[in-house]
Formats: structure tokens, C-alpha cells, sequence
């Protein structure tokens, strides 16, 4: 009899292998992915299918978005919403400004006003000076929030914020604030904050949902001003973490009509996590006497197409003078490689910027796996001296450069929710290109023959690092 049941149970195991290789094999994104999820499927079942269920889901299924065709509620407070924001809206003479508009799924505005923030302390003395000035609403959304000294004064001006009657939504990634005490919660609750996790693994339906992450870091004012970027709430992204060091990130503030479009990545984040439609307002709000062009890019698991991955392939390809990135995780697919290796290869000027130090080692050995080919096709790669580089910053030509949440590599691409400005704007874009100029002045750059000359042990390291890309 127990001899029968483990053979049952050894045929069970190795059906539901070549049950979930069939499954990989009509919904993985990328045929190395499915490759490889198949052969350990069928060859190793016992440890490749729970791995599967819980990291291989390529769709964040069940996420509904606004803008789709199922959920008609939101789709009729849009409606009224895109109505109110038609006089706002910029004529779009440049196909590549067009294009990213279609990726976006929300339209280039103009009238706004975008606002560099380097580094913590103009970042959070503006965040904060935003919730102070909150008449309505706040929507306050981050990746990581943590219980220490800067977590606990956001803590203490949102509570302050909820006591003057502001309606105040907080929501959280579980998995990136799985420190937060329950205590900290509990006091936001206590004075009518509402507060809630985005909850990826919501239901029993969508139990193995573990993988996915919301990545985007958003607070938004009364639908009048916003602010998105790299940062998280903690004291490392004020340079106060010993370990890190001091910490170079960018964030941005928003004033105008594209605020609506945070607004309305939060407002569908908060439905899903939630299941309620809460009331805001979407008149734009024009309080300065800015016309920059901005188009908000929100891109995650749920969308119908690769969104972050093609807005950087696009802006790569739309490149004729300069590109340059930041980003603290580099590790992006074949076809981002390949797009970086042709641009510099037609004569553009393509710099990358990592850190010289990780806070994530796997991902930071990954990316010298393929660094040798991209640096001999003149790709110019610096690393960040003076601490941790953490910021997400594109600049395209002199005309155009993004601010957001989308890291280079597997996770921002195809796993996470991210959020993105677009800024199709030559005065922004020269801010950005004399911010950048500053932090490669802080930088040194890699050669060829460094990668090269690395010991045998570390090339074999970070081959096996990169096979583990699809999953960091």
C-alpha cells in the first residue's frame, strides 16, 4: 500500500511538471525563459514546480487595470476625467513622443511644471512640505517604508495631516516593507488613515503571486501636486546607513495636469488592493506659469505589452547624440543589450552609470557577465564613486529625459509596477544633462582590459549570476 501511494505521488509530481512546462511554454515571455523552465520542469519536477508557481507567473493576473475593457466603473470616472483634461492636452508633432504616449496609455500634457529633487534632503523637505500643504487628499505610496527616524516623522505628519481632516490613503508593497511593525500601522488607522498593503498575492486565486512587487514610489496632493523618483521612506536614502554611505538618488515634483496621470496609478493600485473606487478630484489644476511637456508612463506585470522594457528600447533607438542612463541594478534583456551595442556603434554618445559598490550582489555580479561585449562596442560604463547610486535617470539627445522608478534589468521590466515621467522639454532636459555631468565627474570609468583581466573564478561567478536574471 505505501509503496502504491508513492508511486501515485511520484506520477502526480511528474504530471503536474509537464502540466506547468505546457504552461510555460504558452505564456513565458522570453523563449530562453521558457526553455529553461521546461527542462527543469520535466527533468526536476520535485523542486522545479513549487519554484515555478511561485517565481515563474509571467502576468500579474487579476490586476485590473482603468483602462482596460472589464471594470466599467473606473472606465466611466475616466471617461469624465479625459474630458476635463482635453484643453490641456499637447499637440504631438514627434512620432517618438507619440510613440511613448501610445505605450503610456495617457496623453502628453502640457502647462506643468517638473521640479529636479537631488538627494534626500530637498526630496523629503519638499515631500513633506506637500503634506503639510494637503487640503483634500493625499496618496502616499512606497516600495519600502521603514520604523526609523525618517519613517516615523512621515508617520508623524501624516497622522498631523488625517487630524486637520485631509483624507489620507496609504499604500504599501508587503514584500519590500515586510519590516514595518504592525504598531506603525496601527497609529496611521487609528487617526482614519486609510491603510493598506498592495497585496500581490490577494485571494486564494492568486495565492502564488509572490514574485511580483509594486516598485513605485508616488505621493500625490490634493490632484495639484505630485512627486515620484527613487526614493523610499528610510534613513540610508538620507546618507545616514552606515553601510551605504552616502546615498545619490533623484526624485521629481510635478505640478499641472499631469499630475492626474500619477493620480490615476495610484487610484487603479489602491482599487486593486482594495477593491474601492475612491472619490478624487480630476479637474486640472494649473498653478504655475510652466508649459512643459509631460506624459506619466506607468508599466507593470498587468500590461498588455512589455512596457518599461520598450520605452527604454524606444528611447535608445530615438537617440542621435547622447544617451545616457543611471540605474543601481543593470542587468537588462538581450534586446536592451542589443539596442545599447548598435546606438554606440552608430556614433551615439551611450554612458551608463552603476554603482562601484552593491547593495544587491547577485544583480550586481550579473551585469559583468555581458559588460565585455557592450564596453568593446563603445558603450562607456562608469561606476559611481563617492556611494550607493540608486537614482533612474534617462537622457535622450538635448530634447527629452525621464525620471522614475524602472531599474535596467528582469524585475522593473517584466515583474514590478513602476511609474515613470516622460519629459519631452529642452530647458529640463539641460537640467538633467548638468546633473549628470556632475555625477560623472564622481565617477571613473571601466575599460575593456579590466573586464577582461578579471580572475577565471569571477568571469564563472557571474555567468552563473546572470542565469538567475529572469528571477532577480
Amino acid at each position: 500500500m505505501t509503496s502504491w501511494l508513492f508511486g501515485l505521488a511520484i506520477f502526480l509530481t511528474y504530471l503536474l511538471g509537464i502540466v506547468s512546462a505546457v504552461m510555460a511554454l504558452m505564456s513565458s515571455r522570453t523563449s530562453q525563459g521558457a526553455i529553461a523552465w521546461i527542462i527543469s520542469l520535466v527533468t526536476f519536477p520535485y523542486l522545479a514546480v513549487p519554484a515555478y508557481w511561485f517565481f515563474g507567473r509571467p502576468r500579474f493576473y487579476g490586476y485590473v487595470s482603468a483602462r482596460g475593457e472589464r471594470d466599467t466603473v473606473l472606465r466611466r470616472v475616466l471617461a469624465r476625467y479625459r474630458q476635463l483634461i482635453e484643453p490641456y492636452l499637447a499637440d504631438v508633432n514627434d512620432p517618438d513622443v507619440r510613440a511613448v504616449e501610445q505605450l503610456a496609455m495617457m496623453p502628453l500634457t502640457r502647462g506643468n511644471r517638473a521640479e529636479l529633487l537631488i538627494n534626500g534632503r530637498a526630496t523629503f523637505d519638499s515631500l513633506f512640505a506637500g503634506i503639510e500643504s494637503a487640503e483634500e487628499y493625499l496618496l502616499v505610496q512606497f516600495f519600502i517604508v521603514r520604523n526609523d527616524a525618517l519613517g516615523r516623522e512621515l508617520k508623524a505628519r501624516l497622522v498631523t495631516a488625517a487630524e486637520r481632516e485631509v483624507r489620507v490613503y496609504f499604500l504599501y508593497d508587503e514584500m519590500g516593507s515586510r519590516k514595518l511593525p504592525e504598531g506603525y500601522l496601527r497609529d496611521l488607522a487609528a487617526v482614519g488613515v486609510k491603510v493598506s498593503p498592495f497585496r500581490s498575492s490577494r485571494g486564494l486565486k492568486h495565492r502564488f503571486q509572490l514574485n511580483f512587487r509594486n516598485h513605485r514610489k508616488v505621493l500625490v496632493a490634493d490632484g495639484r501636486e505630485g512627486w515620484l523618483g527613487g526614493f523610499n521612506v528610510g534613513i540610508e536614502y538620507l546618507g545616514q546607513h552606515p553601510r551605504h554611505g552616502p546615498w545619490r538618488d533623484t526624485h521629481l515634483k510635478l505640478t499641472g495636469p499631469s499630475v492626474l496621470g500619477l493620480q490615476e496609478a495610484f487610484w487603479e493600485d489602491w482599487h486593486w488592493a482594495t477593491g474601492e473606487v475612491i472619490g478624487l478630484c480630476w479637474e486640472p489644476r494649473v498653478t504655475c506659469a510652466e508649459s512643459q511637456h509631460v506624459v506619466i508612463v506607468p508599466s507593470g506585470p498587468a500590461d498588455r505589452q512589455e512596457t518599461a522594457s520598450l520605452l527604454v528600447q524606444h528611447a535608445i533607438h530615438s537617440a542621435h547624440e547622447r544617451l545616457w542612463v543611471t540605474s543601481p541594478y543593470f542587468v537588462p534583456d538581450q534586446s536592451v543589450q542589443d539596442a545599447l551595442r548598435l546606438a554606440a556603434m552608430r556614433g551615439v554618445d551611450v554612458r551608463i552609470m552603476i554603482p562601484e559598490h552593491p547593495d544587491h550582489l547577485l544583480v550586481f555580479l550579473s551585469a559583468f557577465a555581458f559588460l565585455p561585449d557592450m564596453v568593446r562596442a563603445g558603450v562607456k560604463v562608469y561606476r559611481y564613486l563617492p556611494g550607493f547610486l540608486h537614482q533612474k535617470v534617462m537622457l535622450i539627445d538635448d530634447d527629452a529625459a525621464s525620471v522614475g522608478t524602472v531599474n535596467l534589468d528582469n524585475r522593473s521590466f517584466r515583474l514590478n509596477f513602476e511609474i515613470t515621467a516622460f519629459i519631452p522639454d529642452r530647458r529640463f532636459a539641460a537640467e538633467v544633462r548638468l546633473m549628470l555631468e556632475r555625477d560623472f565627474a564622481a565617477c571613473r570609468r571601466i575599460g575593456y582590459d579590466e573586464l577582461k583581466s578579471r580572475p577565471l573564478w569571477r568571469k564563472l561567478v557571474s555567468r552563473a549570476a546572470y542565469l538567475t536574471s529572469p528571477i532577480q
